[in-house]
């Protein structure tokens, strides 16, 4: 097949204006006009308001090309569009070819008749995404998320384009992936499918090739598979192929992310017509459901073993999309892999990401739940509609199937909760109609015809589907809310054991110098300022920071205490969470966190600020999903005003230590911990020996601790392998606001890569910044005992660094 690539040197204008602007593609109308100086930086303080009012014209975008000569010698000449975002007509030569109106699909057109030899002329005009769903919202009033505009329900765009509660309304357009003319002769490769069946030291390839016959002709497929070690097998029109001696895909922490190469080539009386080559990982992976005595279980099953999820939801990485590549996504998610994450849930309210990051979570064993593109909206089932989402489904499932990370499928967002709780969105019976006949039977139809190996999962949450109480705690995937929307405090995750929390989060601001992306004035760096309360997209959140920050901590004297203190606060809140649903390994089987990214510079419940700065959560993610961790569930804390005003508020304290093993193989470690007071002078120590076999959680006994001095003394613990530290922690029993913290006398010293800091007192939460904010450690946001510790400097520079601690919250 002749492929040439249209992408490159473009040419754009609003059609009311004369002149055209130079352009790129892959692009959008927003990075086109802001590279021609067109539009402001939609991102500094208020200007997405003015972005917004660009959206309400339509763009023209054209270039001129010379076909390739070679074209012309096939059979079949299609010109393919990889992602037009969204609602389009397309010409070629003057005459119109076709239109376009889903971004997540795939378009091809026909242009055999129509491309002529020397230059042709490709035009695309983009129409007002605000203006199709103002007309669409008049004609059918369904409505979605509060925070989203009316109507954009009706257009199968990104939905958190045009509003979310983390999200701008900027609603871009574009062609915003690769454009490409196709020369088919004889045939092509549409897709292949492969299917695998595990057997004892043996795998065996079910390869399912389907063919785009454009004229008749006998074909055969070669099929070439290259190992892990770089063997090669050859075969010739053989569909089922056996590898002995596997080597397995595994998620990471678990083992190797062995991939093999598969290449099909189809063949024509012994011409090549066509290569398609894809990238497998020999594996069983599935959803494991399985009643026990708490109710239902729900994990991740791979190659047999059942595995705790540890992860973070994922969002679209900017609301430029132009501005993600392969490297951008690939930092991202080496920030998963570094923070020992083996899950990441794409969430539905997005699109679909580009094959660059499946590849990358192939790579780095981030096992991939995959929603569909819905998310808290009701939708019209029009059988214009059916078939349109039909395709995006078809298209979707054929680029993606194969990949080893693919963990499931999953109908929607929230909306299985939402019609559940009867929630107003929901405004006459169709739609109610509607959603049933969409995730309960349109899609997992199509997933059984084109994926049947993976696990399809109507809704998250869910217990299985048909409004069976799909927030059940005991069955299922559960979101998590009562801790921050619901204002409860972090003791309540300990009264729930869900089986897959597989959303549940708090906020906080991004680093400071992100913040200076949106600002130039050092009037606008107060929580309240208005700018700071524009790039806080849920109403009051700013001031629930502060409420819960209250209640946690001294009040800061600064901006940058501030902002320090709530990124505390996040990691404090998520940490308490993640730590007892993993003590409670077995009943509860997944921990994602909400979420891992950010779009734009925003305050938001991300782990990972826009401009990739790791908030104080990510550190915190990185200890409490390490593979073999140790974590204290403390008893009698004074948490309140109300707990000092008691009469006896003195009550009983107490430490359970408990080791969580979510590797394959089993342990013999030694625990020790010890009392201390706040120059952190040991009071009472203990050491245990434990035994922890692979994928479990083992308690120790709980240990009394009396006449303890809840605003002077607290307890440190350290789990060791041989000799070394592997985890650790401390913990005190009152808010840090009440414990008496004495200043750290911290010594810093920077050898190569490698910083070096000490303090002869108990410092809690050590923060460690450069100049810019963008230094990258091996840890960070730590406890120090009055002892020395060593981090790693994985990436930025490490001079003019800055030392904190919660002392230092005041």
């Amino acid at each position: 097949m002749i492929i040439q690539s249209l992408n490159g040197k473009w040419l754009m204008k609003n059609v009311n204006d004369e002149n055209f602007l130079d352009a790129k593609v892959p692009g959008t109308v927003y990075s086109d006009l802001l590279t021609n100086g067109k539009m402001e930086d939609p991102f500094f303080k208020d200007n997405f308001d003015k972005s917004l009012k660009l959206m309400e014209y339509d763009y023209e975008y054209e270039r001129e090309f010379e076909a390739e000569e070679k074209l012309f010698n096939t059979d079949k000449i299609i010109l393919r569009f990889d992602g037009l975002d969204t609602v389009c007509d397309i010409f070629l030569n003057g005459l119109k070819i076709g239109n376009a109106y889903n971004m997540h699909r795939t378009w091809e057109f026909d242009i055999t008749k129509s491309l002529k030899k020397g230059v042709n002329k490709l035009k695309i005009i983009l129409y007002s995404p605000l203006k199709y769903i103002e007309k669409e919202f008049k004609k059918c009033p369904t409505i979605g998320d509060a925070n989203g505009m009316d109507g954009f329900v009706h257009i199968r765009k990104a939905h958190c384009m045009f509003g979310w509660d983390w999200g701008a309304h900027l609603p871009d357009a574009g062609i915003f992936r690769n454009v490409s003319i196709l020369g088919i002769k004889k045939a092509r490769i549409d897709s292949v499918y492969i299917m695998q069946k595990h057997g004892k030291n043996k795998v065996t390839l079910d390869i399912q090739v389907e063919k785009d016959i454009v004229k008749g002709c006998k074909t055969e497929i070669r099929t070439e598979i290259t190992s892990p070690s770089g063997t090669v097998l050859r075969y010739i029109n053989q569909k089922k192929i056996v590898i002995e001696n596997p080597m397995l895909w595994w998620p990471n922490g678990f083992g190797e992310q062995n991939l093999y190469t598969v290449k099909t080539t189809l063949i024509c009386e012994g011409e090549e017509l066509d290569v398609l080559t894809k990238r497998i990982g020999l594996r069983t992976l599935t959803v494991k459901r399985e009643k026990d005595k708490w109710g239902e279980g729900f994990s991740h099953e791979i190659n047999g073993k059942k595995i705790f999820a540890m992860g973070a939801d994922y969002i679209p990485e900017d609301h430029l999309l132009s501005r993600v590549n392969e490297d951008t996504t690939r930092k991202l998610l080496q920030t998963c892999k570094l923070s020992n994450f083996n899950t990441v849930r794409v969430w539905g309210g997005g699109y679909y990401p580009s094959d660059w990051f499946f590849d990358i979570c192939d790579e780095l064993g981030l096992i991939v739940w995959q929603d569909f593109m819905f998310a808290c909206a009701a939708y019209e089932l029009t059988s214009e509609f059916e078939d349109n989402i039909r395709q995006e489904f078809i298209d979707n499932i054929k680029r993606i199937r194969n990949h080893a990370c693919l963990g499931l499928w999953c109908g929607n967002n929230e909306m299985e909760l939402f019609l559940y709780e009867k929630h107003p969105m929901f405004t006459k019976p169709s739609e109610v109609r509607d959603y049933f006949l969409m995730y309960e039977r349109i899609i997992p139809e199509t997933v059984k015809k084109y994926d049947r190996e993976t696990f399809y999962w109507p809704a998250s949450p869910s217990s299985g589907g048909s409004l069976d109480n799909p927030n059940d705690p005991d069955r299922g995937d559960v979101h998590y809310w009562q801790v921050w929307h619901g204002n409860k405090p972090f003791s309540e995750y300990r009264k729930y054991y869900f089986r897959y929390a597989s959303e549940f989060g708090f906020q906080s601001f991004p680093s400071v110098k992100t913040l200076e992306l949106i600002t130039d004035d050092e009037n606008d760096k107060n929580a309240f300022s208005y700018i700071m309360e524009k790039h806080q997209r849920q109403t009051g959140a700013n001031a629930r920071i502060a409420s819960y920050l209250g209640q946690t901590y001294l009040y800061p004297n600064s901006f940058e205490k501030f902002v320090y203190a709530s990124q505390l606060l996040q990691a404090d809140a998520i940490k308490y969470g993640v730590e007892h649903f993993r003590r409670n390994r077995g009943r509860c089987m997944g921990a994602i966190y909400w979420q891992l990214n950010d779009c734009w510079p925003v305050i938001s419940w991300a782990s990972v600020d826009y401009t990739g700065r790791w908030k104080a959560l990510q550190y915190y993610a990185k200890r409490f999903f390490n593979p073999l961790m140790i974590s204290c569930e403390e008893q009698g804390m004074l948490t309140s005003e109300k707990d000092m005003n008691r009469q006896h508020y003195s009550f009983e304290k107490s430490i359970k230590l408990n080791v969580t093993n979510e590797t394959l193989n089993d342990e013999h470690l030694t625990v020790k911990w010890q009392l201390r007071n706040n120059k952190a002078e040991i009071l009472r120590e203990e050491e245990k020996q434990v035994f922890v076999k692979a994928l479990s959680a083992v308690w120790l006994d709980k240990v009394e601790l009396k006449d303890i001095d809840e605003f002077s003394e607290y307890v440190s613990f350290q789990l060791y392998k041989g000799q070394e530290v592997i985890s650790e922690g401390t913990v005190i029993f009152s808010y840090p606001k009440y414990f008496k913290y004495l200043k750290p006398d911290f010594d810093l010293k920077v050898n190569n890569d490698e910083i070096e800091i000490s303090s002869s007192v108990y410092a809690k939460s050590i923060e460690i910044l450069n100049e810019n904010e963008d230094i990258v450690l091996s840890d960070n946001y730590f406890d120090l005992n009055g002892d020395l510790k060593k981090v790693k400097i994985i990436s930025g520079n490490p001079e003019k660094l800055r030392v904190r601690s919660v002392f230092d919250i005041r």
